[in-house]
């Protein structure tokens, strides 16, 4: 394995840093630093657990702090399930797979962002939205190399050891990017597809002032996807949703934001003007 995220720590913290959110008895939310990760517990059998998205680089000492709090001492994933490869969800993921000896799963199409074999484009800093838009040329978009410790998720829709959930293919903020859903009470993982904050704004992220905005700008490239993507999840009627970064939501505020920005996504999500923006519709 190779480690792009080896010393690429960055000084970049919210208001709800630190914070684990007990959103039901088997899921559990935990900031880290700016991005959210999460823990399903399987209740079929209660002491396996499965690690969505690995946070930011050289954060994988406090991950482990965290999980040994809920689940135990030198307790240990099932696996580890990536949204997508991008920096602030693999920051910790080589670290974490060389000490829990798991498998990493992914869509096919994030294979070569984790197989070390291409990099994201580099973050758009011309992008309309915010100073955190303006700081992204600095974040990582180097692949990290998982070797064998990664493979695709099954084609089926089904995810490893988190019985009753699916993954939903929901590209455009990244080629493979993929939610999770459990249709028996509709809640919703959905990584970077559409998130609560606005991601683009230091004053936002850092306040963590929840309203439902589309992908981070900075790092989204197909904006028509993006749009499908949020449709689809929408489509869903997610009861709770998870989302990459910014707040847990439910209930009325989750319905009638996803159906504004659904309604209004070019108005909301679309930045004005940015390197992988193309204003025709």
């Amino acid at each position: 394995m190779n480690d792009a995220m080896e010393g690429k720590f960055l000084p970049l913290f919210s208001f709800t840093s630190g914070m684990v959110h007990e959103i039901l008895t088997d899921l559990y939310c935990y900031t880290n630093q700016i991005v959210n990760l999460c823990c399903v517990r399987n209740l079929e059998n209660t002491e396996e657990w499965v690690l969505v998205d690995t946070g930011m680089p050289e954060s994988a000492n406090r991950i482990v702090e965290v999980v040994e709090k809920l689940f135990g001492e030198n307790t240990k994933p099932k696996a580890i399930i990536l949204t997508h490869g991008h920096f602030d969800h693999v920051g910790a993921v080589v670290d974490l797979v060389e000490k829990w000896r798991v498998k990493v799963y992914a869509h096919e199409a994030e294979l070569p962002f984790l197989t070390g074999e291409k990099s994201y484009p580099e973050p758009d800093g011309s992008v309309e939205g915010g100073l955190v838009a303006k700081m992204s040329p600095i974040f990582p978009n180097e692949p990290v190399d998982l070797g064998n410790n990664v493979e695709a998720l099954p084609s089926d829709g089904s995810v490893p050891h988190m019985p009753g959930w699916r993954w939903v293919f929901t590209p455009g903020h990244a080629p493979g990017h993929i939610s999770l859903f459990r249709d028996k009470d509709r809640v919703l993982i959905a990584g970077d597809a559409f998130v609560t904050v606005k991601q683009e704004s230091l004053y936002k992220v850092i306040t963590q002032d929840k309203e439902i905005n589309g992908p981070p700008r900075y790092l989204t490239t197909d904006w028509d996807a993006a749009r499908e993507s949020v449709e689809k999840l929408e489509a869903l009627k997610p009861t709770i949703a998870i989302t990459g970064h910014g707040r847990p939501m439910s209930g009325k505020e989750l319905v009638d934001g996803l159906a504004r920005l659904v309604k209004d996504f070019d108005q909301i999500a679309i930045p004005d003007y940015g390197r992988f923006v193309n204003r025709k519709h």
